[in-house]
């Protein structure tokens, strides 16, 4: 685990990333639903790093579901910056909860975001155990 600048966060996984001139709005800022692509782009990547691909998990039967999701915007990227998308894990029953923050490369918070995923199995609700038992080592 990685602890970054003045938190007390301990982020499982850690993605740099870089803004594209094309996530720009008007105001020549990041517009706020890239916030939740880079979120779930750092979430697929975090499975297929921790040994189950979402494809993996579909051909499987397995589809992990994005239930809810919350944002707190604090700081706007701009373009050319670069971050990083952190996240780490916890399970509360069938649930499995992301905790995601971006972070600009000095540390400054731009975004937290609390994603809650269930997991289906072959379209039917379940406890998620298969991907508990492959997130184990990650989940706090």
């Amino acid at each position: 685990m990685r602890i970054l600048k003045d938190t007390n966060k301990k982020y499982c996984f850690i993605m740099d990333m870089e803004v594209r001139d094309y996530e720009l709005d008007c105001e020549q800022i990041v517009n706020n639903a890239n916030y939740l692509h880079y979120m779930e782009h750092t979430r697929h990547k975090f499975c297929k790093d921790a040994g189950l691909s979402f494809i993996e998990m579909h051909n499987q039967g397995i589809d992990a579901v994005v239930r809810k999701i919350e944002v707190e915007y604090k700081t706007s990227l701009r373009g050319g910056d670069s971050f990083l998308s952190c996240l780490r894990l916890e399970r509360k029953g069938p649930r499995f909860i992301f905790h995601q923050d971006i972070l600009k490369s000095n540390g400054d918070v731009c975004a937290e975001g609390v994603v809650t995923v269930v997991v289906l199995k072959n379209g039917k609700l379940t406890r998620g155990d298969e991907l508990a038992a492959v997130f184990g080592r990650y989940i706090r």
